[in-house]
């Protein structure tokens, strides 16, 4: 299949989630990098964890995304006494017939905001972390697989520590990105106050189907893209692992203690054939890279003792990885 043929099926596929996105707008003001990122991460077949301080309509955004999208949508709050068959669900004793049956949990979901996640104990993370990765999740002895599509949309309070759990790099490492949400503009809540104020119910049109997201990554997988944009992510990735190969990023060696892993790589590929796909093109460029790049690589770098003492952060890392190494 020729580029050509490819971008116009591109072209055909993409150009309803203009529509999605037009029917997000209509309730949520001024987080459009955010939607769009969220719609990134469905396409790519990942998730999401987004740190942001409450009240930035997070829990909004994922729930009018899902009525846009016809999928199902629960919401889970971690707490510190939660316990992992809160999550997956467990069997319940039936006793007309005297035998044990499953109660799915309120993972059996499309989408899934796992909110202040950080709150849970590590073995109700791990729980999650089956169902992160593998799509399934076991109740007793019997697996069942999750609703395809399936999409984590996790947060994190920046401000709040006291009562939190950090979350292992090993379940860190899964979310496809990491996304910082910001305070509106004066404007921008300016229309929120004028919309939320009267509380007067917004009607969402059904845009998509899951099954319409499932052929839309059938496409988005067939997106070209250069070995030499392949080798353009390598380079960034390996950069954070061994900074002393590339002569203008010296500098960063004994900062990074622990560079991104090999999922990067490919979260970062993925994540761009997604962005090239939401900007309605059959090839990826450097630009799309650029766009997701930040955001695949800022939870996977460990910094050293040295770096925070110095009051450097992953954000001056990346930016500095991504100023210095040649764009091809």
């Amino acid at each position: 299949m020729t580029i050509e043929e490819i971008h116009r099926r591109v072209l055909d596929s993409s150009a309803v989630l203009d529509v999605v996105q037009a029917e997000i707008g209509k309730v949520i003001v001024g987080q459009d990098e955010i939607i769009r990122k969220l719609i990134i991460g469905i396409l790519a077949n990942g998730h999401v964890l987004i740190e942001g301080v409450p009240g930035l309509a997070k829990t909004l955004i994922i729930s009018t995304l899902s009525q846009a999208m016809k999928a199902t949508y629960k919401r889970i709050q971690f707490t510190p006494d939660l316990l992992p068959a809160d999550i997956t669900g467990t069997l319940i004793y039936n006793q007309k017939s005297g035998e044990f049956s499953p109660k799915q949990g309120p993972i059996f979901a499309n989408f899934i905001l796992a909110d202040e996640i950080n709150r849970a104990p590590s073995k109700v993370q791990s729980a999650l972390l089956e169902a992160m990765q593998e799509r399934q999740v076991t109740i007793s002895d019997t697996t069942y697989p999750l609703p395809q599509p399936f999409f984590v949309m996790a947060t994190q309070n920046p401000i709040e520590q006291e009562g939190t759990y950090p979350l292992p790099e090993a379940q860190v490492d899964r979310f496809l990105l990491k996304l910082k949400i910001k305070y509106p503009s004066f404007d921008e809540e300016r229309k929120i106050m004028d919309r939320m104020v009267d509380e007067k119910p917004i009607a969402i049109s059904q845009v998509l189907t899951p099954a319409d997201i499932e052929n839309m990554r059938k496409v988005m997988h067939e997106i070209h893209m250069e070995d030499k944009l392949k080798d353009y992510i390598l380079h960034l990735v390996f950069a954070t692992r061994h900074p002393e190969r590339y002569p203008r990023l010296a500098a960063l060696n004994g900062l990074i203690d622990c560079g991104a892993s090999p999922r990067a790589s490919i979260y970062m590929a993925r994540a761009a054939k997604a962005h090239a796909f939401l900007e309605h093109r059959g090839y990826v460029t450097p630009d799309d890279i650029k766009a997701i790049g930040k955001d695949v690589l800022r939870h996977r770098i460990m910094l050293s003792y040295e770096a925070e003492a110095e009051q450097i952060d992953a954000e001056n890392i990346i930016n500095r990885i991504f100023d210095e190494i040649e764009v091809p």
